[in-house]
This record gives C-alpha cells, structure tokens and sequence, in this order.
C-alpha cells in the first residue's frame, strides 16, 4: 500500500494556517472597535481658566408652595442684611475723568416731533436695576488678553450686574461673585472702564438720570443673528439680470478677480457667509427725553443693534466733537428722585402737554 506524504504534509500545513488565522481573527477583535476611529475629528472647545459656569441643571426635587416662600424669604433677609451704606462723595466733572455705564434693555422704536414740526424716530432703552458687583484698582485689574505697549492714565473696572433672579438657578461659582456685595445674583453682568475717581461703593443702585436729556451716548449691542447668508443680502450686491442668457447665476457674487500674478483669495473679498452675531456699537446718540418713573430713555435713531428685548450697554460718547458741555452727575446720580418730573423732554423737543400752536394778538 502506497502513502502519498506529500498530500498528507499539504493538509497539515493547511490546518495549521486555518488555525492560526482564526486565533488573530479572535485576538485582533476583542482590542478592536469598528467605525469608532475618524480621521480628521472636531476639536473639542474647551473654557477657559478663569471662565465660571452660570446656570445649572434644574433640580427634580418636589418642593411645596410654603417651602418655596420660606426659601424666597431667607433669601431677601440673607441678603438685605449685607447691603453696605458708604457715603459717594460727589466730585466736580471734567473732559478728562470717565465715569460708568449701565445695563439697558431696547424694549422698541417710538416717534418724537421738534418743535419745528419735524419727525424723528427714536430708540426706547430701558435702564435695569443695575447694582455695583465689585471694583478693581487700577493696579488689581488683570485681563486674560495684555495689551502690549505702554499704557498711560490706567484706568479701573467697575463690574455691574442687572436683572435679579432666583439664586438656586445659578451654580454655586457664581453666586459667590455676589457674596460681598450684598445684592442677589444678577443674570446680566457688564463691565466698564472708569477713572480711579469715578468709584462707586459696592451695592450703589444707578438708575437712569445717570444720564441727563441732550447728552450724546454711545451703545453697544449684539446684532441680530442672520445665518449664512448670500452676497445680496450680506453686502447688498445688486446680482445678475434675470434673463438675457443668466442660467443659475441670479444672486451668485460673480468673479473675485483671482487671476494675474495674485492667484489667491484677497483678505477681506465679500462673500458669502455668517450673517450677525457680532458686537457692534452705534456712537454719537443723543438723548431727547427721559422716564423717571420706569428708568426708560428716548435714544435718537433706530438703528442700535440687536433684537428687541436685547440687553445692550450704555456710556458717555467717545467722540471728541460730541463732548457734554454742561457738566455730568459725577460719579453718578445720587439725588432721590421722588421730586423729579415724570418726563423729562429736550429744549428741542415737543411736549403734547404744552399747545402746540401759539397765537400773538398784537
């Protein structure tokens, strides 16, 4: 009987191979993940240091209508108790000082007549409850970003806070901004830079005579949020015929002159893109009539931006040509304002209290 070795060798071999190919198999699944890997993944946005977080998950716990009371009423006393009394100490305004802003609300457009007869359209922006946070020297403030170069007449932050709300909502980082200012965690934080002068005592209530009628103001707010957006609603292009041999190209942006020996995209070429969002400020407002009662100012013009309801902040022009002449309520208001008019209207400005056609009999 004739035994073919080199068939019997060939099957082992086979085997051996089947079964060391199934132990990798096996081997390489279990430390594997499938679909898992991505090659070029998102980077992941991570705050900053110095960045506290503000609100936090809202609690699951059933708490009755009496705990809820009880809770608001530890609240006012746990806070009333540390509001400071400090004296303000008014000094005499010059060009040179810078005070304080404050916190508004652009609740609206309204129109307002000159006394001549003509029309203007202006801005409602109510002042908040804006309380003092904290104070930092010229010496103590330290931003995250330097500034490089010299710096001359350094100037204090003043950090505001407006809009109070219910502390529970916060996290506990940031309610202890507020834990030596007396004042319950505010929603709206805004900071401003002031002359060493201009230092007002923590838990100072400004309200809106901070400003007085025919001042001009400077406002900074966020603008609406738009999207992406085309060129023609972006940067106003005209776009291309509607006929006449146009095929798909109506509100495209055409050529951006890329040839020659450029051969690139300039900085700066409009095209499409976001739309928004972004921090503008609208200069050289004047003030043309102020409420008393509800802290809301009349801002010439409509075009401040954001959205209505949008919180914007409010100080002194920057312009050197738009300067106050009469000097301001410096560091702030600090007369009651019980015996003030409820409305109080600019020289130029028509009040429907008073006629509005006066007769000279000669």
């Amino acid at each position: 009987m004739s035994i073919n070795f080199s068939s019997v060798v060939s099957k082992c071999c086979l085997r051996s191979l089947e079964d060391k190919f199934v132990f990798l198999s096996i081997s390489g699944n279990l430390g594997q993940i499938r679909e898992k890997h991505k090659i070029n993944p998102p980077p992941r946005l991570r705050n900053p240091t110095w960045f506290t977080k503000k609100l936090r998950a809202p609690s699951t716990e059933l708490i009755t209508h009496e705990n809820k009371d009880f809770l608001k009423e530890v609240v006012q006393d746990r806070f009333h108790d540390k509001v400071p009394h400090e004296e303000i100490t008014q000094i005499e305004w010059t060009p040179d000082l810078q005070r304080t802003g404050v916190i508004a609300r652009k609740i609206g457009i309204y129109p307002l007549w000159f006394k001549d007869g003509k029309k203007i359209t202006t801005t409602l922006l109510q002042v908040l409850d804006n309380h003092v946070i904290k104070y930092y020297a010229p010496e103590e403030f330290d931003p995250p970003r330097k500034r490089v170069g010299r710096i001359k007449n350094k100037k204090g932050c003043l950090l505001l806070g407006a809009e109070a709300q219910d502390p529970s909502t916060f996290t506990r980082e940031y309610c202890g901004l507020f834990k030596d200012s007396g004042v319950i965690p505010k929603k709206t934080l805004g900071r401003f830079f002031i002359s060493p002068n201009a230092r007002l005592p923590i838990g100072t209530l400004i309200s809106a005579m901070h400003f007085q009628v025919g001042n001009v103001v400077d406002v900074r707010g966020k603008t609406i949020d738009r999207g992406f957006q085309g060129v023609m609603k972006r940067h106003g292009f005209k776009g291309m015929p509607a006929s006449h041999g146009v095929t798909k190209t109506h509100r495209r942006g055409g050529n951006i002159g890329g040839g020659g020996e450029k051969g690139r995209v300039w900085p700066g070429t409009k095209m499409p893109g976001h739309m928004g969002n972004r921090s503008r400020v609208a200069k050289g407002l004047k003030i043309l009539r102020i409420n008393t009662k509800h802290n809301v100012l009349w801002v010439s013009g409509q075009a401040i931006p954001g959205e209505t309801n949008s919180i914007v902040y409010i100080y002194d022009t920057k312009l050197p040509l738009r300067k106050p002449e009469k000097p301001l309520p410096f560091p702030t208001f600090i007369e009651p304002t019980d015996n003030l008019p409820e409305d109080i209207y600019d020289e130029s400005i028509h009040s429907f209290v008073e006629p509005s056609i006066m007769h000279n009999e000669s």
